[in-house]
């Protein structure tokens, strides 16, 4: 059998070679439905197989099915981005396997999370003293947020968001059995503070960076009618939230401070591996009396307490050695760089779009995210994106604003170029 260090060589010589050529790969996985499974087999191996084995079959069989969100030129949805500090946290993290289920099975886990969180806190202006924990994704931190405002208001079950929310609210109000109430949006699809009404309310969802349009609400007039009302202020800035670490895109974020809690993902726009959502919150009893469980077989004598007993999960993966790496490695002048750059392409691609006849955009852009549409109907525009996405050249997606169906070109990838960004451009131009 090869050595472990022959192995983890070979794993390593893969990854790099991966990231020094994803750039020319077809950016959109190009399997069928049920192609990969059909590539592998029905059943598991008798005997023990090389690791070789395993890297041979990523190349033949799982390669075709892989939508390459490393790509430079992957810009839908909120293109994301692996960096190789990162990545190297993730395989020590393997490595150690610590399993935080307590402070005492892995102190360094918990400490170095509470100490990362707040870092990144100071980076992004948030207020000091706030409680902070690492969750998979934000699906989940918002939960983790919502269940602790029901519990603190039990006698209310509803919770009030634009129409322009995540979907993740609405998932989250489902398993909790909350009522979800929309308020409508402006013409810059933004909450209509003045339309909100907090009745029966236990929670208000604000987002700063919304999914389809990366639009703000005016968190400052949401956060006083909360306070007025005594309601539960969850702001989500899980893509846009990774802007703050520029003092001159802070004044986006103006009202966050006065939230009950905020979450951020650094893996969306902070150069962290999936999965590492951050959520911060001023009421951390409130977490604890939502979540905290500690049975008998759990109980220790140390004057502490665990990170499990603020969210759902008892385990928890030591997920922020890859974060602590990323903010290392990159420090606050480097964030800042890559994210005003990806500021600076997203306005060159929409200033493209403005200069050409016939193309219009369809939403005032804030960070790095474009939408915009070729004149026409929506079966002509929903073509041109299949085409392009086809093509391999690029992948972008789609939303619907005021009824009209609208592409979306998503910057957030570190290893973007304006390069990248034209050749979108030009796929796009080309395949109308």
């Amino acid at each position: 059998m090869t050595s472990f260090r022959d192995d983890g060589e070979a794993a390593l010589d893969w990854v790099a070679r991966y990231l020094e050529g994803v750039g020319e790969l077809p950016v959109r996985a190009r399997a069928a439905p049920g192609e990969i499974r059909a590539g592998l087999p029905d059943a598991p191996p008798e005997r023990a197989e090389p690791f070789a084995a395993v890297l041979r079959d990523l190349d033949e069989v799982l390669a075709p099915g892989l939508t390459h969100w490393q790509s430079p030129r992957f810009f839908a949805y909120f293109a994301t981005t692996g960096s190789e500090p990162g990545i190297l946290a993730e395989l020590i993290a393997a490595a150690l396997n610590q399993v935080g289920i307590l402070w005492r099975t892995s102190p360094a886990l918990q400490e170095l999370e509470e100490v990362t969180l707040d870092w990144l806190a100071q980076l992004l202006g948030l207020p000091p003293g706030w409680h902070g924990h690492i969750e998979d994704t934000a699906s989940t931190s918002t939960l983790t947020a919502l269940a602790a405002a029901r519990g603190a208001l039990p006698d209310r079950r509803v919770v009030v968001c634009s129409e322009q929310a995540h979907s993740s609210v609405t998932k989250a109000a489902r398993l909790l059995e909350l009522e979800v109430r929309t308020v409508a949006v402006d013409e810059a699809y933004r909450m209509r503070a003045g339309e909100l009404t907090l009745e029966g309310a236990c929670a208000v969802v604000a987002t700063i960076g919304t999914t389809s349009t990366a639009s703000i609400d005016p968190v400052p007039e949401i956060a006083a009618a909360c306070e007025r009302d005594g309601v539960w202020l969850h702001v989500d800035a899980a893509y846009a939230g990774a802007a703050a670490v520029c003092p001159e895109l802070r004044d986006r974020f103006a009202g966050w401070e006065r939230a009950d809690s905020v979450v951020v993902n650094p893996h969306k726009w902070l150069f962290t591996p999936m999965d590492c959502s951050t959520l911060w919150s001023r009421r951390p009893d409130d977490l604890r009396r939502a979540f905290s469980l500690v049975p008998e077989y759990l109980r220790v004598q140390e004057d502490v307490v665990s990170l499990s007993e603020y969210a759902p999960p008892l385990g928890r993966r030591f997920r922020a050695l890859k974060l602590w790496a990323v903010l290392r490695c990159h420090g606050r002048e480097g964030l800042q760089r890559i994210v005003r750059e990806h500021v600076r392409l997203a306005e060159l691609f929409e200033s493209w779009v403005r200069a050409e006849p016939g193309w219009e955009v369809c939403a005032p852009r804030l960070f790095s995210l474009v939408c915009f549409r070729r004149e026409g109907g929506d079966e002509e525009n929903e073509r041109l994106l299949e085409r392009v996405n086809e093509s391999g050249e690029a992948f972008l997606s789609h939303t619907r604003l005021g009824g009209r169906y609208v592409l979306r070109l998503a910057i957030g990838n570190a290893r973007t170029t304006e390069d990248d960004v034209r050749r979108a451009w030009e796929a796009l131009r080309g395949g109308s």
